[in-house]
């Protein structure tokens, strides 16, 4: 990589640290990003709201490629002394996506001075914390009859870049699941005269264990009680009212599926035995995300093309990244590079992302192109 491009895009990391905004509040992000390719390529810039792609056209006929990044942030405060610290207090890159939207720039800036064989798409995606990004830019891939897409993550507790892959599954599918239960209040004194959740929200979170059993499952399910809210902080009224988080997992979606109607079986049956008004909605609903073995194996030649050290990873992340509705639609696959085995955690606030893999992500890139 030109040594010229690094500087400019670890520079632009460090813009980007500074003025993180969250999921679908990325304005200014997505803005500054469309300014610096603007004003340091030629490529093809195409507006889309919340998300924006760049396009290099290497000709008719050719293979069409596609790298994407993601640009959102965190509701965590940043707490660390860095000279490019989050300027909006409760809001940083605790996740390193001002690092990956940093890396696909310099691939940007490469491919548009050195050129490359195929059709480049450039995809900049907002609001992956979530789970809503990709499920917007997916039509993308359609439009442009994308043959292959790639993006990779930064991963502490792995080797300083080094890179690591894995065939098949490669992120858990998960949701969040509210479940909101409502009766008749009543005297505490009297709570035979209302109707109170408490019980079955008890019973609910009693059949986890069973639900999830590695036993009653084919692969690892996991589900996660979140918040539990239930009643008034008054001694005097018997609970009325309450609402219970969820989070489910599984390494299969169907088993998310499965487990996800399993929980809502149980608490209709409740409610009516309670005589409950019973609400079930959903929030960040990630697919799971699958390598696709052919995109995979090409990853595994550029390490070898490039000596860049390989790691074949033996288990799937249990959390989720919606770069799994992208390889739903067409071949391609997610990679880590590394940020070193003692590094912070990510989604920690010790956490920034770590410049020294740039150079590697981009290297990544390129190879994937050649």
């Amino acid at each position: 990589m030109e040594i010229k491009n690094l500087e400019l895009i670890k520079t632009l990391r460090h813009e980007l640290h500074q003025h993180p905004e969250l999921s679908n509040e990325e304005e200014w992000t997505k803005q500054h990003v469309m300014n610096f390719l603007a004003s340091q390529t030629k490529l093809t810039l195409v507006d889309k709201g919340k998300w924006f792609y760049a396009i290099y056209h290497a000709g008719e006929n050719r293979k069409n490629i596609a790298f994407r990044a993601d640009f959102d942030a965190l509701p965590i405060d940043e707490t660390i002394n860095l000279p490019y610290a989050s300027q909006f207090p409760g809001v940083s890159h605790k996740c390193g996506h001002d690092g990956h939207t940093a890396s696909l720039c310099g691939l940007a800036l490469e491919v548009d001075q050195k050129g490359a064989k195929e059709n480049v798409y450039f995809l900049f995606q907002h609001a992956e914390e979530i789970g809503e990004g990709a499920a917007e830019c997916v039509t993308m891939l359609d439009e442009h009859g994308i043959d292959e897409i790639y993006a990779y993550h930064n991963m502490s507790d792995m080797e300083e870049n080094a890179v690591y892959i894995i065939d098949g599954t490669a992120h858990f599918a998960s949701k969040g699941m509210i479940i909101t239960l409502e009766g008749e209040p009543a005297h505490a004194s009297q709570p035979e005269n209302g109707k109170n959740p408490a019980y079955a929200f008890a019973q609910i979170i009693n059949s986890i264990g069973t639900f999830s059993a590695p036993e009653n499952n084919k692969g690892d399910v996991v589900c996660t009680v979140i918040h539990v809210n239930i009643g008034e902080k008054a001694f005097g009224i018997a609970a009325s009212k309450g609402e219970l988080l969820l989070t489910l997992r599984a390494l299969y979606e169907n088993e998310l599926q499965i487990l996800q109607q399993n929980i809502k079986q149980l608490a209709e049956r409740l409610a009516k035995a309670y005589g409950l008004k019973l609400m079930i909605s959903y929030n960040d609903m990630f697919p799971e995300t699958v390598n696709h073995k052919e995109s995979s194996d090409k990853i595994r030649t550029v390490c070898m093309k490039k000596k860049i050290p390989l790691v074949e990873m033996k288990n799937a992340f249990k959390a989720s990244e919606d770069f799994g509705h992208y390889v739903k639609k067409t071949k391609g696959a997610i990679f880590y590079i590394g940020n070193g085995i003692e590094y912070p955690q990510i989604h920690t606030k010790e956490y920034d992302f770590n410049d020294h893999i740039l150079e590697t992500s981009v290297e990544m890139f390129k190879g994937l192109l050649e």
